[in-house]
């Protein structure tokens, strides 16, 4: 049984030189060594921004680097040819790549446009609060600096259904269009969360799909990816991603791994999207992320209860877990992010269990020096060895307490404590009755009893993993 294990390769914060697609290179034998087997690459594409876009402020899908556009020829992470020898050297080192595809909005356009349009209630999106009005808007996009390299096709305001500020009255405000409508299949937060940012794509345009299946099929080709990252799936409607994702798997010929980004903390909005899409991709387990964090925030919380009501409980196959990324960093829009103390109790509910397909954090491993975050490779250096060599099927949980939760996993047993040293009696096979299981990261040392039980302590506010002593781990 395969249990891969997947990590967002670069934070918000991140220099744009060196090249982050030099380092990727520089580090596939090392991330390949420490038991990662896919790298989550940031958007590849030219965005607004030039050298100091993160990748989400999208202006031309097909600039990979390659074209003095938005005053650069390479994005921030580097360079087409960069882009693509780091996926060489992932590839090389049997490690898969997946990238990043941002497609709700563009940013940055190359002319603007007078249209009609409404402006709308903020909390109710459904609700105008306007009569028709003129307004100007950057809705054209010619990309001058590729020179229709790769596609001829060219944006305006019919392939967009709003914006959020009028040029003409120098108004910040959300506008629909005129004789558009906001996509039905979108998550219903302020009655309808279609706009996001941006020129917002309109998804009902026969001509924006044809031209995003066309683009889907290049970039695949292009890069050799093995698998896609969607950003924003509650802004954009499931039935283009229902429609989508299948016609690239078909026209591949292979069942590339996707997982998308539905940012909410209730689990139901996402079983109801997985159900729109007919589970044909994961979805990030927010919820989880949100019980760590309440978890960290809370000295009366019930760790008996840290998985219920996640994504990683009701559906695991459709599970990516995660403790912190890009967005829940300081400093961001969702900051939530997960103390220290609490960061390898956290690890290791989605490194040490059999159910999810894990993600670390780029700015957890290799620390965020923006914020002054110390990297925490040593932790989860060990944990990664722990899932390598000690993870197999057979789990027995003992969620029975809530201050100290733990579970056993063959020659395996994790115990966590939240406020208060603890003990907790498991049982692992009798098999080892008699034998040794030490603490992998204090050597606490206890004595398997004849019916294979075993009393397992936990400092406060820890965790402890007890594995089976043998030849192996005194390497």
């Amino acid at each position: 049984m395969s249990y891969k294990v997947m990590m967002q390769y670069f934070e918000w914060y991140l220099d744009s030189i060196p090249h982050l697609w030099q380092l990727i290179k520089k580090d596939a034998q090392h991330l390949k060594n420490i038991g990662i087997d896919a790298l989550w690459l940031p958007p590849a594409f030219k965005g607004i921004g030039g050298t100091q876009d993160v990748g989400y402020g999208i202006y031309d899908l097909y600039d990979l680097g390659e074209f003095d556009q938005k005053g650069t020829i390479p994005t921030k992470y580097g360079t087409k040819d960069e882009y693509l020898a780091a996926i060489d050297a992932l590839h090389e080192n049997n490690i898969e790549a997946y990238g990043d595809v941002v497609l709700n909005h563009k940013m940055g356009g190359d002319a603007n446009e007078l249209v009609k349009a409404y402006e709308v209630n903020q909390s109710k999106r459904d609700e105008l609060v306007s009569d028709e009005e003129l307004i100007k808007v950057p809705t054209i996009f010619t990309f001058p600096g590729r020179y229709n390299q790769y596609s001829q096709f060219q944006w305006d305001h019919k392939c967009f259904n709003g914006f959020d500020y009028d040029i003409l009255s120098k108004r910040h405000a959300t506008f629909l269009f005129k004789d558009k409508n906001w996509q039905s299949d979108v998550d219903d937060e302020n009655g309808n969360f279609d706009y996001l940012m941006g020129a917002n794509i309109d998804f009902s345009s026969v001509y924006v799909v044809s031209e995003l299946k066309r683009w889907g099929k290049w970039y695949l080709d292009f890069t050799n990816l093995d698998g896609l990252r969607l950003d924003a799936l509650k802004h954009i409607s499931a039935s283009f991603f229902d429609e989508w994702i299948p016609y690239l798997r078909e026209y591949k010929q292979k069942d590339f791994f996707s997982v998308g980004e539905f940012w909410h903390g209730d689990v139901h909005k996402l079983l109801n999207y997985l159900a729109e899409v007919h589970d044909q991709f994961s979805l990030f387990d927010v919820p989880l992320h949100y019980h760590f964090y309440d978890a960290c925030q809370n000295n009366d919380y019930d760790m008996s209860k840290i998985l219920e009501n996640t994504l990683v409980k009701c559906k695991p196959e459709n599970a990516v877990t995660f403790v912190d990324n890009h967005d829940t960093q300081p400093s961001q829009g969702l900051q939530s992010w997960i103390d220290d103390w609490f960061k390898p109790l956290a690890y290791a509910l989605i490194l040490l269990r059999i159910d999810g397909y894990p993600c670390i954090f780029y700015g957890d491993y290799y620390g965020i020096s923006h914020n002054h975050i110390q990297a925490k490779s040593d932790m989860l250096d060990k944990l990664l060895y722990l899932r390598k060599h000690y993870l197999t099927p057979q789990q027995v949980d003992y969620f029975d307490d809530p201050h100290t939760i733990g579970w056993v996993n063959d020659k395996m047993v994790c115990i966590m404590a939240h406020n208060e040293a603890d003990c907790k009696k498991m049982q692992v096979d009798k098999k080892y009755s008699g034998q040794i299981f030490y603490d992998y990261f204090s050597l606490e040392k206890v004595v398997i009893d004849k019916d294979g039980f075993g009393l397992f302590k936990v400092q406060e506010k820890s965790l402890s993993v007890y594995v089976l002593r043998g030849e192996q781990d005194e390497e």
